[in-house]
């Protein structure tokens, strides 16, 4: 770097001349050394334009925040602070873990029959099952520990009813929280211009609680169902060279059962937040502004009689009726004045 051939300047290795034996790069320019002053002061401009872009360009990035919270506010977003919207956040959450803990469930457990002749033993018997839960349809191959004959054992149970139920209440939970936060986000207004809405909302809200409490008590008890039917003890149970005491049966690994107690715990989770909701989404309906009109108006009423004009005790003071101060000034028969004459006179 530095100057060159006849008055040619490469600067920072950028500029060179046309007759270089490295190729030209794109930023190839010659400079004389007359014009230095013309490219100082051209370096100087643009790096003025530099700036004023990236100065343009966090004006831009401030105006696109500006945007967005513009955008934010067409959204009602402060309806996720109070208990309508932020159970709703949390009911679509804990649905999730619910249908995704249940659903995605699968387990396997391990037994190992141990026969009179060694040949016909299998040490390692594995058995999968999962979701939904149709035990009746998983089976395996157990040694009969004669000749080498092995015959296929079915597991016992039909749980797919519970399980099913539980996971479609869980899905359509799901399905709902997600619509009525955008709702409540982005239509509040509408929502509570129509008294309709809030009604069927209220009504929905009712049902769904009723329905985990009923879909979560069913799966908690087939569950336990679940629990008990690959028990290894008892898959021994079903294989009939189990019951020959000359052949030892033994467990060789259990199932995992914490993706189902979450669940279930999920489950009951649900139903105290939709039933806990019920309450934030009744205030929402007419039923309730209703009855706050209807108790803020009678102490209204009770108020506007105590403020009438009280009981004028001046009544009393008109004259020929209650003076009581007249009636002894007037003249009567059973006056004593005179009364003795009249009496003489008779005898």
């Amino acid at each position: 770097m530095g100057c060159r051939r006849r008055g040619e300047l490469t600067v920072f290795g950028l500029f060179r001349s046309e007759s270089d034996s490295e190729p030209p790069s794109v930023f190839t320019r010659q400079i004389h050394q007359s014009s230095l002053l013309d490219f100082l002061f051209i370096f100087y401009f643009l790096r003025f334009k530099i700036f004023a872009s990236f100065n343009d360009k966090i004006y831009f990035s401030a105006a696109d925040m500006d945007t967005a919270n513009q955008l934010a506010s067409v959204g009602t977003f402060q309806v996720l602070k109070l208990p309508l919207g932020f159970i709703r956040v949390l009911e679509w959450l804990f649905a999730i873990f619910a249908f995704a803990t249940c659903g995605g469930y699968s387990g396997q457990l391990r037994v190992s029959v141990d026969c009179m002749e060694k040949a016909s033993s299998d040490l390692n018997i594995g058995i999968d099952f999962g979701y939904p839960f149709r035990l009746h349809q998983v089976s395996f191959e157990a040694p009969m520990c004669e000749a080498m004959r092995t015959e296929r054992v079915f597991l016992t149970g039909d749980y797919s009813s519970s399980a099913e139920f539980f996971v479609t209440i869980a899905v359509f939970s799901f399905l709902y929280s997600l619509a009525a936060t955008v709702v409540y986000i982005f239509f509040l207004n509408k929502y509570r211009e129509n008294s309709q809405r809030p009604l069927i909302d209220f009504v929905v809200t009712v049902v769904f609680s009723f329905m985990w409490l009923v879909s979560s008590s069913a799966w908690a008890k087939a569950l336990s169902d679940v629990k008990l039917a690959t028990d290894p003890d008892e898959v021994q149970l079903l294989i009939p060279a189990c019951k020959d005491p000359t052949n030892k049966c033994g467990s060789l690994h259990e199932p995992r059962w914490s993706g189902l107690n979450t669940s279930v715990v999920f489950g009951f989770l649900n139903f105290v937040l939709w039933a806990g909701n019920i309450w934030f989404v009744f205030k929402e309906t007419s039923w309730h502004k209703g009855g706050s009109r209807l108790a803020g108006s009678a102490p209204n009423k009770q108020a506007g009689t105590f403020d009438q004009q009280p009981y004028n005790q001046g009544g009393f003071d008109q004259s020929g009726s209650y003076n009581t101060q007249g009636s002894f000034d007037q003249p009567s028969e059973y006056s004593q004045v005179g009364g003795p004459t009249s009496y003489s006179n008779q005898m």
